[in-house]
């Protein structure tokens, strides 16, 4: 609608859609209004007393700016885009900053612009940073390799709002000519960090070097650290980094300044947000921490629309966007009414085409042969072992004795697994080996395609039967996920997108993984933690301690190979 039109509609009071009798929250003043909110096609004309034919009565429930995720990857849903927009609508999210760098570990640039077409006309708005480091590190084998030539096309794109999470910080404070390519291209735009536990004069280089956010604290004093720093920070709940309560007691108690702190998911199973919810899930917890409703609002919207320079988003006033949630209160955060970015009420039975994507997105699953000798792990008395962390996806390096067959192999026993990582893309024999404690799985194996970041195949089991006959099972399925036990492959989820999504519809997709977790717990798995995700994040060589790639065991604090 053209801008005079709109200052005419504002003038006369002229609306197509009147939200009336709403306790309506204002970002700017901190304030909860009584009032009618007045909306002119997709855009606020006014907040006060209005009235049109297409109406809405609130009945005094509170009506917000519609909530923001500031950091996800659609792909880790396992759905495509529009499937995942109906899980997280419905919870009020009504726009999400992607980092397509699952797909793009996989594609390369082709996965990015298959996500760029899966949500071109969503009600849902879609907003992406460019994958910063494909892969992750040096230290591992990905589908494809991204450069600064590769990025720059992507700088005309509406939608891409600057550089992804930086996640090898080795390189940047190193001054790695690649790295700094990537931050020169997109100085004076947004650049997300990845710089968990990073401190002191490493965190000072960091920041110079361009980052200016991070989403991976997993304490209170490095939430202040970090915001002392000048960085913004993204208090993150998804289905395996949890614990993050205290940190949000924290703030309240010490009544730190919020404004440059927000939320997000990163990697959340739409099972888990079925059950808990989405952004509206952390505002629920921020408060139930004493942080006060409209501070937690702002959190939810405002300060994320702030942060990424999004123009007419997060706030409910004269020329923002529409998309505003009606919630029961704003201490559960229950959703009655969501409106979307199009000036309507969401509509969860509207259907949209499938795109049609470039042939290196499917046919990703390119194992080499996989035999019993292909998963023998020389070992000694003693070796250098996996240790997870409940609830966390940091890891520890602890040193274990284990046991050994006659030839000198580890035997998996008293709850230590043999876990492996083979290179999936390009056939070349790529295997790690190692040790895990702390999925406690018995009698069985799991293993996915989901293997952040560089999304090689990743088995753990008790057995090399059950660990080959889920690797098998991945590889007929074209990606996805397997739980084998008993020499029977109990579930799988295939993923044929990439090996990472599927367009089955969610339903289909819920129930899959239901029987996946279910699969997993009647091995053992810990039930604190999702097996699935927890498994999915120890390939990954930038969270600290140690994790496993498919060039061997690595100590991501020392950013070395373990050799054994």
């Amino acid at each position: 609608m053209r801008q005079q039109d709109l200052i005419r509609a504002a003038l006369k009071g002229e609306a197509t859609l009147v939200i009336k009798n709403a306790n309506v929250v204002n970002v700017f003043t901190e304030e909860i209004i009584h009032a009618d909110v007045a909306i002119c096609e997709d855009t606020v004309i006014g907040v006060g007393e209005y009235s049109c034919e297409n109406e809405i009565d609130a009945g005094g429930a509170f009506l917000t700016p519609g909530f923001i995720d500031a950091h996800v990857h659609i792909e880790s849903s396992m759905v495509t885009p529009p499937s995942f927009m109906k899980v997280i609508m419905p919870h009020g999210t009504t726009t999400i900053i992607a980092d397509p760098h699952e797909i793009a570990n996989v594609a390369g640039t082709a996965g990015v612009r298959a996500m760029y077409k899966y949500t071109d006309a969503l009600p849902l708005r879609v907003l992406f940073m460019m994958p910063s480091c494909v892969p992750a590190t040096p230290f591992e084998h990905s589908g494809a390799t991204l450069f600064a030539e590769d990025m720059e096309p992507f700088l005309r794109k509406s939608r891409i709002l600057g550089l992804g999470e930086v996640m090898d910080y080795v390189s940047t404070i190193g001054g790695a000519q690649q790295m700094l390519d990537k931050l020169r291209l997109f100085d004076g735009k947004p650049i997300d960090g990845h710089a968990p536990l990073l401190s002191g004069r490493e965190l000072n280089a960091y920041r110079i070097a361009g980052p200016s956010t991070d989403h991976e604290c997993s304490n209170f004093e490095e939430v202040k650290e970090k915001l002392r720093t000048g960085m913004r920070v993204l208090i993150r709940i998804g289905s395996a980094a949890k614990g993050i309560d205290e940190i949000l007691r924290r703030v309240a108690e010490e009544n730190l300044p919020t404004e440059n702190i927000m939320f997000c998911t990163d990697d959340k199973h739409i099972e888990t947000i079925n059950r808990e919810g989405h952004i509206n899930c952390n505002a629920r917890l921020a408060v139930a921490c004493g942080i006060p409703p409209v501070k937690a609002v702002k959190m939810a919207s405002y300060n994320a629309a702030r942060a990424y320079g999004l123009k007419g988003v997060g706030a409910i006033a004269p020329g923002y966007k529409a998309d505003m949630v009606l919630f029961e209160d704003l201490k559960e955060f229950k959703v009655k009414k969501v409106i979307t970015r199009f000036g309507r009420v969401y509509d969860p039975n509207e259907e949209f085409p499938k795109p049609i994507l470039a042939p290196e997105v499917y046919d990703s699953v390119n194992l080499p042969l996989i035999t019993a000798d292909s998963l023998r792990l020389a070992a000694k008395e003693t070796m250098p072992v996996i240790e997870m962390v409940p609830e966390q996806l940091i890891t520890k390096r602890a040193e274990r004795k284990v046991k050994l067959d006659e030839g000198g192999a580890f035997i998996p026993a008293d709850g230590l697994l043999k876990l492996a990582v083979i290179e999936r893309h390009h056939a070349t024999g790529n295997i790690g080996l190692g040790i895990v404690d702390g999925l406690n799985i018995k009698n069985g194996a799991i293993a996915s395609t989901v293997a952040h970041d560089s999304h090689n195949l990743v088995v753990a089991g008790d057995n090399d039967r059950d660990m080959l006959l889920a690797i098998e099972a991945l590889r007929e399925s074209g990606g996805g996920f397997a739980v084998a036990s008993g020499g029977i492959v109990l579930v799988r989820l295939p993923l044929p997108i990439a090996g990472l999504m599927t367009d089955a519809p969610v339903e289909e997709v819920l129930q899959q993984q239901r029987a996946l977790l279910d699969a997993a717990k009647s091995l053992g798995a810990d039930e604190r933690t999702d097996p699935l995700i927890a498994l999915s994040f120890l390939a990954l060589p930038v969270i600290p301690e140690i994790r496993l790639t498919d060039e061997g065991l690595f100590d991501v604090t020392k950013m070395e190979f373990i050799p054994y």
